[in-house]
């Protein structure tokens, strides 16, 4: 499959985090977008790029834009703003950074909440409306945004709307001895990066998203996902739970996922390997000495046992 040329290609930039990298590509056929987090200089910049790069249009490059998230920064910055034209004597549009293929929100959590929410219409709807005009974007719209610890000076936490946006949260964490080693030897971000050739074209990508949201789901398994988002709702641990936009979107990984690994059907392996990435960004506990992740993990296990060979079609 092409997507195994852009895994390939991209693990040749961002060494040693082959799983990172197949969740990414599994949002991108499913039509979500990702969350990064973690500490600055751990590559998720870089990541973006490399994305960028390997993934062209019909007829060139991708168009591929970063938003640099600063305090000052205002929502007409994101989504563009209406400007007086003096010369034809009415408004002209001036289109912001989201009109592109690929968006790189960079260090998204150092905007402040009202620059967030500019984007809240942009990646649910991929749509912006400014002036009473609505204004659609590319099929194949794609947000990568960055997210730094809220632990570091000068972050703000992202509110739940924001977060529900973004399919999964991934971290990249620091690599491994031999991975890193390798980074030192070559700096693939530089010596790499910029000679990457593109392996899959914007077509490749709408085909793919087409036929995963044809593979086969079984109804037990439809019944484990409600089982589990709705288990989050009510379990005492949890003060938030799991949207039914979060349910749809952990359906669509798991299909796109499954496609992935070359299969026609979605097994309960896609299903306890999304779990933590698509769900527990979205979840808030009860406290801070609560952890989210083995809440879900636990809820997973519980419901994964009741299954029966959930990949058979009946």
């Amino acid at each position: 499959m092409k997507t195994d040329a852009l895994q390939t290609a991209i693990a040749r930039i961002i060494r040693g985090k082959e799983e990172v990298l197949e969740l990414v590509t599994t949002a991108l056929i499913a039509g979500g977008h990702v969350l990064l987090e973690d500490l600055p200089g751990t590559g998720k910049t870089t990541l973006a790029r490399a994305l960028a790069r390997l993934v062209t249009d019909d007829e060139g490059p991708l168009v591929f834009r970063r938003i640099q998230f600063t305090p000052d920064l205002l929502p007409y910055d994101i989504t563009g703003v209406d400007i007086y034209d003096p010369a034809h004597r009415r408004f002209r549009f001036s289109p912001g950074p989201v009109f592109t293929h690929i968006l790189l929100a960079d260090e998204i959590n150092r905007a402040t909440p009202k620059v967030q929410s500019a984007l809240l219409e942009v990646m649910n709807e991929q749509q912006v409306t400014v002036g009473g005009i609505t204004r659609h974007l590319d099929d194949l719209f794609f947000v990568i945004g960055t997210e730094n610890p809220v632990t570091m000076e000068g972050t703000y936490p992202l509110p739940l709307a924001q977060l529900d946006r973004f399919m999964m949260r991934l971290p990249l964490g620091y690599p491994d001895e031999d991975a890193e080693l390798s980074i030192l030897r070559e700096d693939p971000g530089r010596r790499v990066l910029p000679d990457l050739e593109p392996v899959l074209t914007r077509t490749d990508v709408l085909e793919l998203r087409t036929r995963s949201r044809e593979l086969f789901v079984h109804q037990d398994m439809l019944r484990a996902i409600r089982t589990i988002v709705h288990a989050t709702r009510v379990d005492r641990r949890l003060r938030y739970g799991a949207s039914p936009r979060a349910a749809l979107h952990l359906l669509d990984a798991m299909r796109s996922l499954a496609l992935l690994r070359n299969r026609d059907y979605v097994t309960d392996a896609e299903l306890n390997d999304l779990l933590v990435p698509v769900l527990v960004h979205r979840l808030r506990p009860v406290s801070m000495e609560v952890d989210a992740t083995p809440v879900v993990r636990e809820i997973g296990e519980r419901v994964l046992a009741t299954l029966h060979r959930p990949g058979e079609r009946s």
